[in-house]
């Protein structure tokens, strides 16, 4: 009896103390939205229940290792043990009212999830191509960053335009496939002030590591100034705005970079104009009108050195959308 109570208070110590290590090293993300409450509620019995299992399973194997391990000189057979039918039906019984109880929480925990509602919930449209997010908010504009008020409930209406994707921002816990041919809903409820990132957590192609975006949660009067810039940005009727504009709803910035920061898998266009470009047959050739147009309406017929063969599809832009584009490329310095 002696060594079932000592390999018991080892189970609860050890249980404990993984418990508290495995939470003190920051598991999780920041919780960012409303909706995580629940779901971290969820989380936090299945770490309490990994801990438990995992001294369950690791302490009585070094307590026997060290307590009953064979004496020196000892050759005498061990006991022989046929089984033990209560034992067995215990770690039967116990480990599937288990699996129910948390199938339960689970379902709880979506429940409640999905319960924080908000007739009033503003609308944002969100498409997903390879490799970017673009998003169009109900006051008219487009935007590659997702900017949303602290406490103000959003709803996503999110659709792809080539393969399957999925919204995630691990700090709001919720993720949400994006299908080709479907509108799909994303409900959230940011709760605390804080850039973020989203991701795409589908496989979706060569450049899917890349496919993130910024994700910003201000204040309401520091959003309701961001929507007003951008709003006189989209209003500017100038080649430079319409340029801009035409690259972010095409999803070009998914690929290219518009900073001097590297695009992740494609050249970046700050201070591209005039540039010589290296090639990737040895030649040069100077970023010139001439040069970009071939560049968008032949994406394959000058790679550039450095770069992978390209996956770009070739546009059917009009020559004054593409002198828009250039326009907007030129100011890029």
């Amino acid at each position: 009896m002696i060594h079932f109570v000592t390999v018991g208070i080892l189970v609860m110590v050890v249980a404990i103390l993984t418990y508290f290590g495995a939470t003190s090293v920051g598991l999780m993300p920041v919780q960012a939205s409303a909706q995580a409450v629940p779901i971290d509620w969820m989380w936090n019995w299945q770490v309490i229940a990994i801990s438990f299992l995992f001294a369950l399973i690791v302490v009585p194997i070094f307590y026997s290792i060290f307590v009953f391990r064979r004496k020196k000189g000892d050759t005498s057979d061990a006991e022989h043990i046929e089984g033990n039918t209560p034992l067995e039906i215990a770690w039967t019984v116990i480990p599937l009212i288990i699996v129910v109880t948390f199938a339960y929480m689970g379902a709880y925990s979506l429940g409640e999830s999905r319960r924080i509602t908000d007739p009033e919930a503003m609308i944002v449209k969100v498409t997903a191509r390879q490799f970017s997010w673009t998003y169009e908010y109900p006051d008219g504009f487009v935007s590659t960053e997702l900017h949303l008020p602290v406490w103000k409930q959003v709803i996503l209406k999110m659709e792809a335009v080539d393969v399957i994707h999925s919204f995630w921002v691990p700090e709001f816990r919720v993720k949400q496939d994006v299908v080709p041919g479907r509108v799909t809903e994303y409900r959230i409820t940011p709760n605390l002030v804080g850039s973020y990132k989203v991701r795409c957590a589908e496989l979706c192609g060569s450049n899917h590591a890349f496919m993130e975006g910024p994700v910003v949660v201000s204040t309401q009067a520091d959003y309701d100034q961001w929507v007003a810039e951008q709003i006189e940005i989209a209003s500017a009727n100038t080649p430079e705005g319409r340029g801009k504009k035409l690259i972010t709803e095409n999803g070009c910035v998914g690929c290219h970079s518009v900073t001097a920061q590297p695009g992740p898998s494609a050249p970046s266009w700050f201070n591209l104009f005039g540039e010589e470009v290296h090639l990737a047959d040895g030649s040069t050739i100077t970023a010139d009108e001439a040069y970009i147009t071939e560049s968008v309406l032949d994406p394959a017929a000058k790679e550039v050195e450095g770069y992978a063969p390209t996956i770009m599809k070739p546009f059917t832009f009009t020559q004054e959308q593409i002198a828009d584009i250039i326009a907007y490329i030129k100011s890029l310095k």
